[in-house]
């Protein structure tokens, strides 16, 4: 289904511009009109014959070479084709921003298209965001949840998990539990996850909010056998009481090639701005349609067809769920709208190029580590349970302190925000093997 969403904006513009003239100036329209396809194509063709080499991959980038960058699963470097999309949008704004926008706010429709077509799905059934965050508070704000009805998380999960829930019970009386799904994360099992997140849904769980892949500990969840243990108890349910299968997904989105028919899950939220090196400020939330039934949303949405709705006293519960759901008011679409860029960028360097690549760099990286004494390895060197996060930790060092003596050696590493933290590596498709061989060496002296 499409929104004309620029009747959204064309209340008072037609009027506006007509009076100041602006519509007079078509000649200088093309300046702030979108690029045309024919140059996108030629652009596409160029970029796809330079990215046949890791090094040409690498070379799309302005980030440093003065640095091994280790920690670029916190915040990323924007590749050209990303900057120049938000260099081009920025400068159509700042020659004449209501008509730009007007004009192309189409775009809005072709961001969700691309990202569909990356993670699978459809366009009408993904919402944009700003990064995880807002979407983890945007999914579990608004799921549909009746009277003692509970959601169940893991202690493994992260702050912003935990917040979304905390503030979703303490506004509404929800019942929210946590439970560990393995005891040793570097000894963890697929078994063991999955038994334990069997055990643990009990009569009340509407639904399982879960991460991917931990950044406490680099664990990734196998979420398809998840997804299927999860199925096996739906179908005793009727639908209002189904287990609703929520997944971060923010640090296997970039690096894991599975679409989401393939991981089972009901709802998948990802920001875009960390491996898969979108614009800063961008995310995406995906749900099945027949999950996002009943879903309220919390913030109002920039939908035409919601004004017209409310103009005629309703709501606009008939729209589809990801323009229903996706956070209203002006956005930086300068960024959002580059954000197909890098979606783009992705596939032309290939999904599955991706995954393999990081994996290789990866298993390099926790083989490494573990061969050095006095060095913990806390991340499963097994594929099946790792991604691209290793966490480890040097004997007798605080993980701070591993983080600030790798800094001095230029390697820039991070540390897990969590009770009990780990320092981390994260290896990407913009590193070399020799560099996680130099820092696997660095550490390696640190531990000395």
């Amino acid at each position: 289904m499409t929104i004309d969403r620029r009747r959204f904006l064309a209340g008072s513009l037609t009027t506006a511009v007509a009076a100041r003239g602006v519509a007079h100036a078509a000649p200088a329209t093309p300046s702030v009109q979108a690029v045309p396809v024919a140059h996108a194509d030629a652009k596409k063709t160029e970029l796809d014959e330079s990215l046949a080499t890791w090094a040409g991959v690498r070379n799309q980038f302005l980030l440093g070479r003065d640095y091994v960058h280790m920690a670029l699963m916190l915040f990323t470097s924007h590749p050209r084709p990303v900057r120049e999309a938000i260099d081009r949008h920025r400068r159509g704004f700042d020659e004449n921003p209501v008509v730009y926008l007007h004009s192309n706010f189409k775009l809005e429709g072709e961001t969700r298209a691309a990202a569909a077509d990356y993670v699978g799905g459809k366009a009408d059934e993904i919402a944009l965001t700003g990064n995880t965050t807002t979407g983890l508070a945007m999914l579990y704000g608004g799921l549909p949840l009746r009277a003692r009805q509970e959601i169940l998380t893991t202690t493994h999960d992260h702050y912003v998990t935990h917040e979304a829930l905390r503030l979703r019970a303490l506004h509404t009386g929800a019942t929210v539990r946590k439970v560990p799904l393995y005891a040793v994360p570097e000894q963890a099992s697929e078994d063991e996850i999955v038994s334990n997140l069997v055990k643990a849904v009990g009569p009340r769980t509407r639904a399982v909010a879960v991460t991917w892949v931990h950044s406490s500990t680099g664990v990734k969840l196998p979420i398809r056998r998840m997804a299927d243990a999860l199925g096996e108890i739906n179908r005793k349910r009727a639908e209002p009481d189904r287990v609703l299968l929520c997944v971060d997904g923010v640090h296997a989105f970039g690096v894991e090639r599975e679409s989401v028919d393939e991981l089972g899950c009901d709802f998948l939220v990802a920001g875009c701005h960390k491996w898969l090196f979108g614009p800063r400020g961008t995310g995406m939330v995906w749900g099945r349609a027949e999950a996002w039934k009943g879903h309220a949303g919390i913030i109002p949405c920039f939908e035409w067809g919601a004004l017209e709705a409310w103009m005629h006293g309703k709501t606009p519960d008939a729209l589809p769920p990801g323009p229903r759901t996706t956070p209203g008011g002006f956005q930086s679409y300068d960024h959002r709208w580059a954000l197909t860029e890098a979606f783009r960028f992705h596939q032309a360097i290939g999904k599955a190029r991706v995954t393999a690549r990081i994996h290789e760099l990866g298993m390099r990286c926790r083989e490494g580590l573990a061969a050095i004494p006095k060095v913990k390895l806390h991340t499963p060197v097994s594929e099946a349970l790792s991604s691209g996060i290793t966490c480890f930790e040097v004997d007798g060092m605080p993980p701070k302190v591993v983080v600030e003596r790798l800094l001095e050696r230029r390697i820039i590493a991070s540390d897990s925000p969590y009770a009990t933290s780990y320092a981390r590596l994260t290896p990407g498709i913009l590193n070399t093997p020799e560099e996680v061989d130099r820092a696997v060496a660095e550490v390696a002296a640190l531990a000395g």
